[in-house]
């Protein structure tokens, strides 16, 4: 099988729950597959795309077609950023040092930092989609998909891992073919948005340069849940330029 066909499938395993089929011998490590994040955020974002369009062509109202394309989202990543996001908001909020917010990070159970994180950031996602209604197309969803895994790239580009084990050290380590699929990301935003698309692509640095600094800041590096929490707070605050700068 081809090599990159190989890494794009290992890309698809780890960010999604899409089919990928099985792969034979050594799988490719993750820091050699992170190029594909952004074409696994192309194929989630065309997923949440059709059941939004989906749902407004039946009659659906606007909120209730962004309920089903953020449920439809949700579903097909294993709600994996999510899960990422609640960990390093009860991290981050509940822990006294760098140790003891790692270790909170690897608790199952979710606290109050986390559960308020969700509710807020699912909150903006869904007020956003929904005040966008139509105006939300394919290329914003596409979009945002493969951007908001740009700055998960960003952040295994400029960041030390947190732990010696784990994602974070898994995926660690430079590569010049992720930077060159981020480069074409940050292209295809632009020729497929304009100035939005710049817009988005400033929105997602800006996150990614937050979290990767709280995360330098307080637990010496990045781990897998930071990695989560940065795409879903990428892709909810991109919602949300485009409903406050260009409702439509």
């Amino acid at each position: 099988m081809n090599a990159a066909l190989r890494e794009f499938r290992v890309a698809l395993m780890l960010l999604s729950r899409l089919p990928a089929g099985r792969i034979e011998g050594a799988a490719p490590n993750l820091a050699d597959a992170r190029w594909a994040f952004p074409l696994v955020g192309l194929a989630l974002g065309l997923i949440g795309w059709a059941v939004h369009a989906g749902a407004l062509a039946s009659g659906a109202p606007a909120p209730v077609a962004a309920v089903l394309a953020l449920a439809a989202l949700a579903l097909a990543t294993g709600a994996l950023h999510f899960d990422g996001l609640a960990d390093f908001a009860d991290g981050i909020g509940g822990g006294r040092d760098r140790a003891h917010a790692l270790e909170i990070m690897r608790d199952s159970r979710v606290g109050s930092y986390g559960v308020l994180a969700l509710i807020l950031i699912v909150a903006l996602w869904l007020a956003a989609l929904a005040s966008l209604g139509a105006a939300a197309g394919l290329a914003p969803f596409l979009v945002i998909g493969a951007l908001s895994r740009v700055a998960m790239i960003g952040l295994q580009e400029t960041q030390p891992a947190a732990r010696s084990d784990g994602l974070g050290r898994m995926a660690a380590g430079r590569s010049g073919r992720a930077r060159l699929s981020a480069a074409a990301a940050v292209l295809l935003a632009g020729l497929a948005l304009g100035w939005q698309g710049a817009a988005l692509v400033v929105t997602c640095a800006v996150i990614a340069a937050g979290t990767g600094v709280l995360a330098r800041r307080k637990l010496g590096g990045i781990t897998g849940d930071v990695l989560g929490a940065t795409q879903l707070l990428a892709e909810a605050f991109c919602w949300a330029v485009l409903a406050t700068f260009w409702p439509g």
